[in-house]
């Protein structure tokens, strides 16, 4: 009965030996309870996600086990690509507008865990035994539910990490093939892509605890000449916050007048440019007031991959400072794409 937590992973710089191997999906993880003609979607932090995705919940219901619990990720799909704007588009207060999106851009549920089947609960049970019986379940699915593709090969492993990020996903997961299902517990390992860059500071937002700086406001000039907001930088120590607010100082603007983002203050700016200076579905009541800072510094931060080629997908990690570049000189032209890849020949396999 829900609600489960799901299963975690921990980071790890390589693909480990010896796994079983999955693809890291970049969608909503979610676990399925069904029983009959009741059908919920949990959230990996319990909450329901039912309602948002009602294209999901008939496919659901017509194409698993009558009685079970599934582990898996709701993903959306465009041109063969993983779409995660779009998936964030679906948690929104109207019905209606759920209904719309939900015909305009159809969910899909890729499943790569099985926790209960009838009246068994199979989270003591060794994962490669789950995972037979969770390719039997499914053995008749059709889209848009899918069984996640897995390895036993660290070569297949490694190839997928290559070729599938040009498909939107996010790396590779292993887990022992001998464990057991342990909520909450990261007990799996993921490997990700991380990559550098260097951008501009244009700005930050103050932390929750007082006047120390709470995250870095990033930016990249486009091909226009214009400084684009991508994203912020967030993991510091107290006393690294403390520091930067003095370090900053003598880039600090009075006025957001001037500034490249000065649109931030103006309401109607949001809709349009989505520019993440005003509360948004996922930030309710949130302060996201901001400092503007003259743009002029510029540092390394690692990043995972670039969600639409256009901003840091997850927060990007402060690395060094770099006096040696100059703000201009913050292009997106230096950041790596990564190759095409049909998310159909994923799926299809």
């Amino acid at each position: 009965m829900p609600p489960v937590k799901p299963m975690l992973a921990k980071s790890v710089a390589t693909i480990p030996a010896g796994m079983h191997y999955e693809a890291k999906w970049d969608g909503f993880r979610a676990i399925v309870f069904r029983d009959g003609d009741e059908l919920e979607l949990g959230s990996r932090t319990t909450k329901p996600l039912t309602r948002y995705f009602p294209e999901l919940v008939a496919a659901l219901k017509e194409r698993v086990p009558e009685r079970c619990v599934l582990d898996g990720e709701i993903v959306i799909a465009r041109e063969g690509h993983l779409d995660f704007d779009a998936l964030t588009e679906r948690i929104h207060p109207a019905a209606s507008r759920v209904r719309t999106l939900a015909e305009r851009t159809p969910a899909s549920f890729v499943a790569f865990d099985l926790l209960a089947l009838a009246d068994e609960s199979l989270l003591d049970v060794p994962l490669t035994d789950r995972r037979a019986l969770l390719t039997r379940a499914l053995a008749g699915a059709t889209p848009p539910v899918h069984v996640a593709p897995a390895t036993t090969d660290i070569e297949v492993a490694e190839r997928w990490f290559q070729e599938y990020e040009g498909a939107g996903l996010d790396g590779v997961i292993a887990k022992p093939p001998a464990s057991r299902y342990r909520q909450d517990e990261r007990t799996m390992f993921k490997i990700k892509h991380e990559r550098t860059a260097d951008v501009v500071v244009a700005g930050y937002r103050l932390h929750k605890s007082g006047p120390v700086v709470g995250s870095l406001l990033l930016g990249l000039y486009d091909d226009r000449g214009a400084l684009q907001h991508v994203g912020v930088s967030a993991a510091f120590s107290m006393k690294v916050r403390a520091a930067l607010v003095e370090e900053l100082e003598p880039l600090r603007m009075d006025e957001v007048a001037g500034h490249p983002w000065a649109a931030w203050a103006e309401e109607a700016a949001h809709e349009t440019a989505r520019l993440p200076g005003a509360p948004s579905r996922w930030s309710g009541k949130k302060d996201l007031s901001w400092v503007p800072l003259r743009p002029e510094r510029v540092c390394e931060v690692a990043y995972d991959h670039m969600e639409q080629g256009a901003r840091f997908r997850h927060t990007a990690r402060f690395r060094r400072w770099r006096p040696d570049r100059t703000p201009e000189s913050c292009t997106y032209a230096q950041l790596e794409e990564p190759v095409r890849y049909d998310l159909e020949e994923i799926l299809g396999g």
